[in-house]
């Protein structure tokens, strides 16, 4: 079963310096049908004035990804971690028994734009943590979360993967789903079509009780693939 979740039918809120669409019931906007989908809590994109950000605000029990796709993000948290997060690098935080962050952009005359995806941990009460990591984006499929950070990639508190592909014009993929698996697509940019179903750029996809997906890009594309627990 696939279900295209399509761009221009998220929530949106614009804050006037914070532009967010939310594929998920997030702050003030509200679907009981878009609760989240499997770990998935909430999937925002985000993109954020020149000199504008979030102040110290606290979070717990969660695990909180955020991918740069253009820009720069300053953070700051309670744990002492200050520092930036570049384009093309993923950030990951577990909140767990309590953290207070900030983000920014610190660019005076350009605008951030980002990802930022919250996962619900297997187990709460966990002890706060930070990471973050730039991958080469040479490599057509990366690992970017895991269980047990295999192959370089950064550790996630959920029975789940991240992949991140990269596609060229054209190119074809395939992916094995395992029984009693959910797979969540979000295409980054670009098109692809996904076991015959066409999703193009911020369109998510949500797929359950398939074997097999063929994916084939009909332009140069990048897709964030989630692997997740039936449950």
């Amino acid at each position: 079963m696939i279900y295209l979740r399509q761009a221009s039918e998220r929530g949106h809120a614009n804050h006037g310096w914070l532009d967010s669409w939310h594929t998920f019931s997030f702050a003030n906007y509200y679907d009981a049908n878009f609760m989240g989908f499997s770990a998935l809590r909430v999937i925002n994109e985000d993109v954020i004035d020149a000199g504008q950000g979030f102040g110290m605000h606290p979070h717990n029990d969660m695990e909180i990804l955020t991918y740069v796709l253009s820009g720069t993000v300053e953070h700051q948290d309670n744990m002492e971690n200050k520092g930036r997060v570049s384009a093309g690098e993923f950030q990951i935080m577990s909140a767990g028994t309590g953290i207070r962050h900030s983000e920014y952009n610190p660019q005076h005359d350009s605008q951030l734009h980002l990802y930022q995806i919250w996962i619900i941990p297997e187990k709460t009460g966990l002890t706060p943590r930070y990471e973050q990591h730039h991958f080469d984006t040479t490599e057509s499929r990366q690992l970017i979360l895991s269980p047990d950070a295999r192959a370089g990639s950064l550790k996630v508190f959920q029975d789940m993967t991240l992949w991140r592909w990269a596609l060229r014009n054209g190119e074809n993929g395939e992916y094995d789903m395992e029984k009693a698996r959910n797979i969540w697509i979000q295409v980054v940019r670009g098109e692809v079509m996904i076991n015959g179903i066409r999703a193009t750029t911020s369109d998510g996809v949500a797929i359950w009780d398939e074997s097999q997906l063929r994916l084939t890009a009909n332009q140069e594309s990048e897709i964030l693939l989630f692997d997740l627990p039936s449950n």
